[in-house]
């Protein structure tokens, strides 16, 4: 790829890696920042590549738990003559800034965008917010995995305050 996208290799393997990818301007998207997973298979030009956002989106073809792209371009309808830069400066940005709800991923996100658009918007920006700004993707894993882990360090100091009776505790059923 020879345009400015940020890319880095995923296990020093050119057939893997990671674009930064910005949102369209002028879409619900603009000024959000995503990771996108690419797997390049080995027939590849001939065979389309894989692609998942790495950060949630909320858009009613990407998958929100997978990221999966649900787009005809890359899944069914592939030509050698696309490459890598058709995808990032042409085909997702299309994806975004015109969503087909008539073929969704998320059934939920389509239902939402054509029954109370003013509350889809008002999510997609959340979601932007959340899990797409510039903060969100110095490391939107690491960012994931470790407010996870302060989930689990609540759960686990709640725990800690229960208290047993000294039945329990001479009875010796529970120990700490």
């Amino acid at each position: 790829m020879t345009s400015n996208f940020e890319v880095e290799l995923v296990n020093d393997s050119v057939r893997e890696f990671h674009v930064t990818f910005h949102g369209p301007a002028d879409t619900l998207y603009s000024g959000g920042v995503w990771k996108i997973h690419v797997e390049l298979p080995e027939q590849y030009p001939y065979k389309s590549p894989s692609i998942g956002f790495l950060n949630k989106i909320l858009h009613p073809n990407i998958d929100e738990t997978s990221g999966s792209v649900c787009l005809d371009v890359i899944n069914q309808t592939w030509s050698p003559m696309y490459d890598m830069i058709n995808i990032f400066e042409v085909f997702l940005p299309q994806l975004l800034a015109y969503p087909n709800v008539s073929d969704p991923l998320n059934a939920e996100a389509a239902h939402l965008m054509q029954g109370e658009p003013a509350l889809y918007e008002a999510k997609v920006k959340e979601y932007v917010k959340r899990f797409a700004s510039r903060e969100a993707t110095g490391g939107s894993q690491e960012k994931e995995n470790q407010a996870a882990e302060e989930e689990e360090e609540e759960e686990d100091h709640v725990m800690s305050d229960v208290s047993l009776s000294d039945d329990e505790d001479a009875a010796g059923d529970i120990d700490l």
